[in-house]
């Protein structure tokens, strides 16, 4: 399967988290909400990679590798907390469209850390992204 169908795949899933979430933090402290949400995570992908009978490369992850794979879990929770904490006191519709500016932050990572090109035609629709973002947010 290529990038393209993965992420196309991916996307409905990503739809469906802020609505369920939204359902699970009605009466549920985000903090925790966030905790269950991360165990369920975690069992689900340690299942995926034994039924796929990857965990025998575990050994082969290099030392650099585990870092980066750290700080990303560390990112990801601290994105989850307070994406949980906006989605029980917010609007959905408005916390899901300024949490997608972390396109902007992985492109401006993507560029310069990683020396990724944008083409023209992604940049243009990346700039009309932010402003209608932007818009969004100033009337909400």
């Amino acid at each position: 399967m290529g990038w393209i169908a993965a992420s196309c795949e991916a996307a409905p899933f990503a739809g469906l988290v802020s609505i369920l979430s939204k359902l699970g933090v009605r009466t549920t402290d985000p903090d925790v909400a966030t905790a269950v949400r991360t165990v369920i995570v975690a069992i689900a992908a340690w299942c995926v990679a034994a039924l796929g009978g990857s965990l025998s490369s575990i050994p082969d992850i290099y030392p650099m590798s585990w870092l980066f794979l750290a700080l990303s879990g560390l990112a990801t929770g601290g994105s989850w907390m307070r994406y949980y904490y906006a989605i029980q006191t917010g609007v959905v519709s408005t916390v899901v469209q300024i949490d997608k500016l972390s396109v902007l932050v992985s492109v401006l990572f993507a560029f310069f850390v990683l020396k990724e090109r944008l083409a023209k035609r992604a940049a243009f629709g990346l700039v009309l992204m932010v402003i209608g973002t932007a818009v969004m947010a100033a009337f909400s």
